[in-house]
């Protein structure tokens, strides 16, 4: 990977102020091997992260009854989803530990390390016994593995976005994003499916017992595996040259404290929460609440919501990377939109089709609901990063994701499941997710279009020097139709 700048180029080249020339060593050439290493060491990572929640959601009931084994069915699923809602608490901690330390120390180290302890954080789950040998210590224990796991989560979703958009071309930066998304649902679908597989071979006593430790087990093999990929990364091209102008201006350019930050860059940083709420109560409402309410509340089999839900997230999959390509060609602007707009105006006839009791309306209504959640998963691990400059980068992502996931998205389950069981009202999830398509597209408003154009402060990226070539001629030919006088060839 080959990636120059000229002393005199401070700027994108997108930007106003900056001098019109570009040459080729201006241009960042993506070395496509690094590329496609660097998209599937972020996107194993998140399906670490993914397998967790999967597995975590599936055994809701389950873990319930393990943990909190004297109080009622509703009162265990939401004891249980409180504790899955209580890790994401502290992700903006770690958002603001690792967040800053990925802009200081690289992208690609602080990555590394919540790699492992995230498997470590859920490996302790399954080590942990039961309410019933060692009383109150059990959920307390469950308690600490969980502010672990969101402690290591609050710096990986803004680190891997940002290494694969900062290794990623101009041109297909939404498609290679899209990967990420595709990580998340394909370890959702591996937690998931073990899940299924072990409730469909064993009794549910073995299972209650010691059968659902399983899954958490396997995350130590898939978390060494994961940690060795990440280290054989090289830091991205954009980080490299944010550290050699810092280094030039280290002096002179003091770093950001993390309150002026937020205070500098509040605009990006709203918007990059009211993007988060819509991808991630639509996210966390299909994925982790669904099962849960296919199940204790309109009385499927546990087996049967677990299929429906798997075969659902199974469809997306494709979808993701489909947005992700259109993306490139459309924008990002009218996908994300069409999105919120399916949110507001299709949540309440998918909740009427998944309650009517029909196998086939419940399938259709989350096929819906998938569908048009995929509008958000194929295009925002390339929106977000978009958002802010290179020397902030990580840390802005970092916090503005997870603290609007704290806020919205990790407790959709919780805050549904127990408007539910006050309310008795079947259609409070429809409700919910109508007022984040609504807020999503209020801030879809706000934003400018980014697809196809280099990130804030970085030059611009391509797979070629033919294509580098090219885009100078481009540019030339726009800027003799602009100015034709400070039109000079190269």
């Amino acid at each position: 990977m080959t990636s120059n700048t000229t002393e005199k180029q401070k700027k994108p080249f997108w930007n106003k102020k900056q001098p019109k020339e570009l040459t080729v060593d201006d241009i960042t050439i993506v070395d496509n091997d690094m590329l496609k290493r660097a998209v599937g060491a972020a996107a194993l990572g998140n399906a670490m992260e993914w397998f967790d929640f999967g597995v975590f959601s599936y055994l809701a009931v389950t873990i319930g009854k393990v943990f909190f084994a004297d109080t009622s069915a509703a009162a265990q699923l939401i004891a249980t989803f409180g504790t899955f809602a209580a890790a994401f608490l502290v992700r903006p901690l770690g958002g603001m530990v690792f967040g800053p330390l990925g802009d200081r120390y690289g992208r690609q180290k602080i990555l590394a390390i919540t790699m492992i302890m995230m498997a470590i954080g859920t490996f302790c789950i399954g080590l942990i016994p039961s309410y019933n040998s060692i009383g109150i210590m059990a959920p307390l224990l469950l308690l600490a593995a969980r502010l672990l796991q969101g402690f290591s989560t609050g710096g990986e979703y803004g680190g891997a976005a940002t290494f694969i958009a900062e290794y990623s071309t101009d041109n297909r930066r939404g498609f290679m994003g899209s990967f990420l998304e595709f990580g998340t649902l394909g370890g959702y679908l591996l937690g998931a499916g073990l899940v299924t597989g072990l409730t469909s071979v064993m009794p549910a006593q073995t299972m209650l017992d010691w059968g659902w430790r399983i899954p958490f087990f396997i995350a130590a093999p898939l978390g060494l595996f994961g940690l060795y990929v990440r280290l054989k990364l090289e830091e991205t091209p954009a980080f490299q040259q944010h550290m050699e102008k810092q280094e030039a201006l280290e002096h002179s350019k003091p770093r950001l404290g993390l309150f002026q930050m937020m205070h500098k860059y509040r605009a990006q940083m709203l918007k990059c929460i009211g993007l988060v709420l819509l991808f991630n109560v639509s996210n966390y409402m299909l994925t982790s609440y669904m099962p849960s309410y296919l199940t204790g509340i309109l009385g499927l089999s546990e087996l049967s919501s677990l299929i429906l839900v798997m075969v659902v997230m199974f469809v997306m999959m494709p979808l993701t990377l489909f947005w992700g390509h259109w993306t490139d060609k459309v924008g990002r602007r009218p996908v994300i939109a069409g999105g919120a707009l399916g949110l507001i105006i299709l949540s309440i006839p998918c909740l009427m089709l998944i309650g009517s009791g029909s196998m086939w309306g419940v399938f259709f209504g989350l096929i819906i609901l998938g569908f048009v959640h995929t509008c958000f998963s194929g295009t925002m691990p390339a929106t977000l990063p978009a958002l802010f400059t290179t020397d902030i980068r990580y840390s802005a992502l970092a916090i503005g994701f997870n603290l609007s996931v704290s806020l919205f998205g990790g407790t959709t389950p919780l805050l549904t499941a127990w408007l539910v069981e006050k309310t008795h009202n079947l259609m409070i999830p429809a409700y919910y997710l109508m007022a984040a398509g609504a807020i999503g597209l209020i801030t879809v408003f706000t934003l400018r279009e980014t697809a196809r154009k280099p990130l804030r402060g970085s030059t611009p990226a391509v797979a070629t020097k033919a294509e580098a070539l090219n885009l100078i001629k481009k540019l030339q030919r726009r800027n003799k139709k602009t100015d034709p006088k400070n039109a000079t060839p190269q």
